[in-house]
């Protein structure tokens, strides 16, 4: 964990308490973004999961892992990261969970203002608790509410030329490949069929191109199946760290994703990206629009949000055809 210290943090320093997934990490990058142009030094809080998405973040000064496990108080754990930050003089602090526990260490460190949603308990421990927007409304108009901006730039995160060289020698690739991501956090009703991603990435590979896939160390055996079926895919799922898999998405030429954390650092990257939905909105939780395109079927049964699909069809991604999805990456390369 990296402590701030009275030097590091400037008089106008201003926590940022992020998200605990890494696609709504991603959407908080614009509020980032916004305070730092607001003079402030944004001094950003997250689990070691997302803090490599915090540091690719344009109007982030300063990163703070913290390791607290989900569903757990860490008490202790929270009262030595609020002790180490009551002297770095931070003036304000904006908490983007819900819960009273997303706001213990900015109470404990005592920041004067602590902003936020009202969420549990009616915003208890908050100094300025906002009204919940509309359900189901864009996420990153969410965040930034909490700044007085209803209307957001897009998502961006920048990664150096040194790590992306790093990770393609690393993993002996070139740049310019096509990334799959089958994975998704919440989920079977999120993940398009294995079978589709392995046609697809035959389509991709009849067309030169190679491919890679990118996951955690859960979404290994996707990948494994993907590879057997289109032989000479790599599969890179949990032989990554974040910043090697951050690095390896700005490096490809295009990227088919499920709704993931690894969509939204794609295209949050600029990269040509394709996001897949079905049981999830894509008004919800949409990509950075700068290189980006979504497919969804819109079915009377979706968006339903289940984590399994409620008539055991998963109607609303196997509808999706393979060759409509490249078809859409390709336009979205062709782009410029």
């Amino acid at each position: 964990m990296r402590t701030v210290t009275e030097t590091d943090a400037q008089p106008s320093a201003t926590l940022l308490v992020a998200p605990q997934w890494i696609g709504d990490a991603v959407m908080a990058q614009p509020l980032a973004a916004l305070l730092a142009e607001r003079g402030h030094s944004v001094v950003a809080l997250g689990l070691p999961a997302v803090a490599p998405v915090l540091r690719a973040m344009p109007g982030v000064a300063e990163v703070i892992e913290v390791a607290l496990a989900h569903g757990r108080l860490d008490l202790g754990t929270r009262l030595r990261v609020a002790a180490r930050l009551r002297g770095a003089r931070l003036r304000s602090a904006y908490v983007l969970g819900n819960n009273v526990k997303s706001r213990l260490i900015p109470w404990l460190a005592r920041i004067p203002e602590r902003v936020g949603y009202r969420g549990e308990a009616a915003g208890l421990l908050l100094t300025r608790a906002l009204a919940e927007p509309p359900p189901r409304s864009d996420m990153r108009a969410r965040y930034s509410a909490l700044a007085g901006e209803p209307s957001p730039p897009q998502p961006r995160l920048k990664v150096t030329e040194a790590a992306i060289d790093s990770a393609l020698r690393r993993f002996a690739l070139r740049a310019g490949a096509i990334a799959l991501c089958p994975g998704a956090e919440y989920g079977d009703a999120k993940r398009w069929p294995l079978e589709h991603f392995a046609a697809f990435a035959r389509l991709a590979q009849a067309d030169g191109a190679e491919v890679m896939v990118l996951g955690a160390p859960r979404d290994a055996a996707a990948g494994e199946a993907i590879a057997s079926a289109a032989p000479g895919v790599r599969n890179l799922c949990g032989r990554t760290d974040m910043e090697q898999a951050i690095a390896l998405l700005a490096s490809a030429r295009g990227v088919l994703s499920n709704d993931s954390g690894l969509m939204h650092v794609a295209a949050a990257l600029g990269r040509p990206t394709v996001g897949l939905y079905g049981s999830t909105d894509p008004r919800h939780t949409p990509p950075a629009r700068h290189r980006s395109a979504t497919i969804w079927l819109q079915l009377d049964c979706s968006p339903c949000f289940a984590r399994e699909c409620p008539l055991g069809t998963l109607a609303c991604l196997r509808g999706i055809a393979p060759q409509q999805a490249w078809d859409t990456l390709r336009e979205l390369i062709a782009q410029r």
